[in-house]
């Protein structure tokens, strides 16, 4: 068995969901946007594939680097396939991004699930049938109503309680925003969710991620008097040390790294220095499920918990695969929207909550999504 082909199909589909400036996600009118699903094929007609940002997967890069790498490759030699794939980064990485492998490694798992009629995290090795998940709420915008207010935030979150959600998370308010950043408008967030929800419900926040130490530090020492689970991301994670000064100097947990490259390498650093209490992972983030699971069992070995970063199919499988997880990020969620109806290009959700506030991961062949073919290959795009 070898790989034949490796395509790329890109399509419109409709959604609520605008960027800003900065690239936040608010919500907003319907409009059409694009989507790629890259598709790799084997001589025996097997299929594997996996949703991408269309400038993750461009022509270039899938003829470049992709196709030189996995045509006439074993689509079961993941490992090698994702070193080769790697050891391309070096002078290229500005093309041949972390992302582009997570979405070949993706796709090579679902061609390898599809082919054995199993879910990929039974290859991997299942821990767990179900997952809590948290609420994960957008960035804070000036939309009225929406969450331009502490009172906001906190009216919110007791709908998200009431939907079954045992924890949530708040992203706070960043530029575009008129007077964001402000520490301050932080906290009155979080007091306003805490006095909401009561104690019981497991908060986090994820802020603004350029703050200084000062600020990052009354920040934390605010979020230690409301009992939050864990701080994220409030400073640039290219300086690992003013995190390691951060973790040193709070006693809630700080969380990271999320944005910050190197893979899986870069997490063994952040846990060798102590730059972090709680690690953090992304199959989007570090190339792959493959480095994910490396990045889970590396902080497994010190005793740490690992944290997954952003929702979707193959994040899901990364979690029911972990023991040192203690959540599922769905979302992002918002007043005007509902996160619940789902998509277009596909005939389910792949992560729906019961009301007790646990999502049920998927037995289906592969990564487990209900792929709706027929609308993709009805609305694709020149």
């Amino acid at each position: 068995m070898k790989i034949v082909d490796v395509n790329v199909r890109v399509f419109a589909h409709t959604t609520y969901r605008h960027q800003d400036t900065a690239g936040h996600a608010h919500p907003g009118p319907a409009h059409k946007v694009h989507l790629a699903l890259l598709t790799i094929v084997d001589d025996e007609g097997g299929e594997g594939h996996c949703f991408a940002a269309p400038e993750v997967v461009r022509p270039h890069v899938i003829e470049k680097f992709v196709k030189k790498v996995l045509i006439g490759a074993d689509p079961f030699a993941r490992e090698r396939l994702w070193q080769e794939l790697a050891h391309w980064q070096r002078g290229s990485a500005a093309q041949l991004t972390d992302r582009t492998l997570a979405i070949v490694d993706c796709a090579l798992w679902d061609l390898a699930g599809r082919k054995l009629n199993m879910p990929v995290h039974k290859l991997i090795g299942t821990y767990r049938e179900k997952m809590l998940a948290y609420g994960s709420i957008m960035c804070g915008d000036e939309l009225e109503n929406g969450l331009a207010t502490p009172e906001d935030y906190g009216g919110f979150a007791e709908k998200l309680v009431a939907r079954g959600y045992k924890g949530i998370k708040l992203h706070t308010w960043m530029p575009p925003v008129s007077w964001a950043p402000d520490v301050s408008m932080d906290l009155k967030a979080c007091a306003a969710v805490r006095e909401a929800v009561g104690p019981d419900i497991h908060l986090m926040i994820d802020a603004f991620h350029w703050y200084t130490r000062t600020d990052a530090l009354k920040l934390g020492r605010g979020l230690e008097a409301l009992g939050f689970d864990w701080i994220e991301e409030p400073m640039d994670e290219q300086s690992s040390m003013s995190y390691a000064w951060l973790s040193e100097n709070l006693d809630i947990p700080v969380l990271g790294p999320e944005s910050a490259g190197g893979k899986h390498f870069s997490r063994a650093e952040w846990i060798a220095t102590k730059a972090c209490d709680i690690l953090r992972t992304g199959v989007h983030d570090v190339g792959g499920i493959s480095p994910a699971m490396k990045c889970m069992h590396l902080a497994e070995s010190f005793g740490m918990n690992c944290e997954i970063h952003g929702n979707g199919a193959p994040n899901l499988i990364v979690a029911a695969c972990s023991k040192n997880a203690n959540w599922y990020e769905r979302g992002l969620l918002h007043p005007f929207l509902e996160y619940d109806d789902g998509f277009e290009y596909l005939h389910g959700l792949v992560d729906p909550m019961d009301a007790d506030g646990y999502v049920h991961i998927s037995d289906k062949p592969g990564l487990g999504e209900d792929i709706n073919f027929d609308f993709i290959d009805a609305n694709l795009v020149a």
